[in-house]
C-alpha cells in the first residue's frame, strides 16, 4: 500500500514522501492518526500544494519539543515504591507513572507513549529513561527509585 506522509516520522520518512507500507500499518495507524494519506493522484497533488504548511506545522512542533527538552533534559525525578529486603520492587515503574511524575513536578504534559525506559525499572536505584518529544528531539531523564517501605 502506498501512502503520502503528512509529518516527519522517525525511521519511516519525511513530509510529502511517498512510501510503501503494509496495509494494516497504513490503514490502522498512519491514516487513522492523520499521519498519512492514501497515495492517489488527487492526494499527491493536494499534498504538493500544502507541503509548505505541513513543514511550518512540523517546525512549530519541533520548537515546542525543544522548549520541553530544555526544561527536562538530564533532570532527575524521584519515585517512592514498596520494595523487598533485597531491593526489588513490587511491580515496576511504568511510563504512565513517569508521565504523571513529570506532569506533577514540571507541569509538562507528556504522553506515556513518548517515554521509553532503557531498562525495565524493577529495583531500587537510578535509571536512564528516553523521552521522544519529536522525531528529531529526544531528551534523557533519570528516575531515582527510593524505597517507601520495606516489606518482609
Amino acid at each position: 500500500m502506498k501512502v503520502i506522509l503528512l509529518e516527519n516520522l522517525k525511521r519511516i520518512g519525511s513530509i510529502g514522501e511517498i512510501i510503501d507500507v503494509k496495509r494494516g500499518f497504513g490503514r490502522n495507524f498512519l491514516i487513522a492518526n492523520k499521519k498519512a494519506l492514501f497515495a492517489s493522484k488527487e492526494n499527491i497533488a493536494q499534498v504538493e500544494k500544502i507541503k509548505s504548511d505541513l513543514s511550518k506545522k512540523d517546525n512549530e512542533k519541533k520548537l515546542e519539543a525543544r522548549k520541553i527538552y530544555e526544561k527536562i533534559n538530564n533532570k532527575e525525578y524521584q519515585v517512592k515504591k514498596l520494595s523487598t529486603e533485597n531491593k526489588e520492587l513490587y511491580g515496576s515503574v511504568k511510563p504512565t507513572e513517569i508521565a504523571k511524575i513529570i506532569n506533577d513536578n514540571d507541569k509538562i504534559d507528556i504522553k506515556p507513549s513518548m517515554i521509553q525506559p532503557i531498562h525495565d525499572i524493577k529495583s531500587i536505584g537510578k535509571f536512564k529513561v528516553k523521552v521522544f518529544l519529536h522525531p528529531e528531539v529526544d531528551a534523557q531523564i533519570t528516575i531515582d527509585v527510593k524505597s517507601a517501605e520495606v516489606i518482609q
